[in-house]
């Protein structure tokens, strides 16, 4: 007779492991992103906005670039309406993102509400690329949710220590958001054609810095790759799953 067999240990489960996968790189981009409030908070003070304003800024607008924007407007002597137009203009983008993950997601009512405000760069490119809806949730969620989280926080504590700090692009912070892009950017670069876009992309983006304000290259970058997109559509058909994402 055979002794008693060993006690089996059940597999973890591929989508227990994909999910896992989506929290950590979505944890990652979070931490890299977020941390990066704590400049605004400097810059924005030193701007001449209060404490207070700062932080309330951060709740309710809550886009880096438009943020960023609007204070600059603001320390260069602007007008308050010319500085929040300049904000609206560089948060158009997160239409764009809105009509790509509102049928992504499947959210109605007032979850659909309260998602568009975790609705920015780093939450939409982690969940563009997921296979699921319920990966492309959690991935959303995931990152928005902790960006807005670490964001107001380091936005306070620049706030309050940008005196004492100075600016904390000397500490190297700016080029962390960067690197979480380019993170997530490389491994979509295997097709030739996602090469060639990246690189007009980027060549129309570093062309405008010197010319338009801040947050008009990425626009533009953003314009090259829609016009690719557009085009490869219309000579090619629609493209395909893995290069829709």
């Amino acid at each position: 007779m055979t002794g008693p067999l060993p006690p089996s240990s059940s597999p973890v489960p591929p989508d227990a492991d994909a999910r896992r996968a989506v929290v950590r790189d979505s944890l990652g981009v979070a931490l890299a992103t977020g941390t990066y409030g704590v400049s605004f908070g400097a810059v924005s003070v030193a701007s001449g906005l209060s404490v207070a304003q700062t932080c309330v800024l951060s709740l309710v607008m809550f886009t880096g670039a438009s943020q960023f924007a609007l204070v600059g407007v603001v320390a260069s002597g602007g007008a308050p309406l010319s500085a929040a137009a300049t904000a609206w203009l560089l948060g158009t983008r997160n239409t764009l993102y809105g009509l790509r993950l509102g049928p992504l997601l499947g959210w109605r009512g007032r979850r659909r509400v309260l998602a568009a405000h975790l609705l920015i760069d780093e939450s939409t490119a982690m969940s563009v690329t997921r296979p699921t809806t319920a990966q492309a949730r959690l991935g959303f969620l995931v990152t928005g949710g902790g960006i807005f989280v670490l964001w107001n926080l380091f936005t306070l504590l620049g706030a309050v220590g940008g005196t004492v700090l100075g600016d904390p692009r000397t500490f190297g912070l700016d080029a962390a958001v960067g690197a979480a892009f380019l993170a997530l950017l490389w491994p979509r670069l295997s097709d030739p054609l996602h090469r060639a876009v990246a690189v007009l992309a980027a060549g129309a983006a570093l062309g405008l810095v010197p010319l338009t304000a801040a947050g008009v290259p990425v626009l533009a970058a953003g314009g090259v790759a829609l016009l690719a997109g557009a085009l490869a559509a219309v000579r090619g058909g629609a493209p395909t799953d893995g290069a829709a994402r």
